[in-house]
């Protein structure tokens, strides 16, 4: 299968990478000051 290497790098991705970016982005959001969001 030519596509045996992809678990070991999406488990990476999906488990510490994703949520931290989702993290760092829903951070910003809250964090500021301008009212003109959702």
């Amino acid at each position: 299968m030519a596509a045996s290497f992809l678990p070991s790098l999406l488990v990476p991705a999906v488990g510490l990478v994703f949520p931290a970016l989702t993290m760092a982005f829903l951070f910003l959001y809250i964090e500021r000051e301008d009212p003109t969001g959702i």
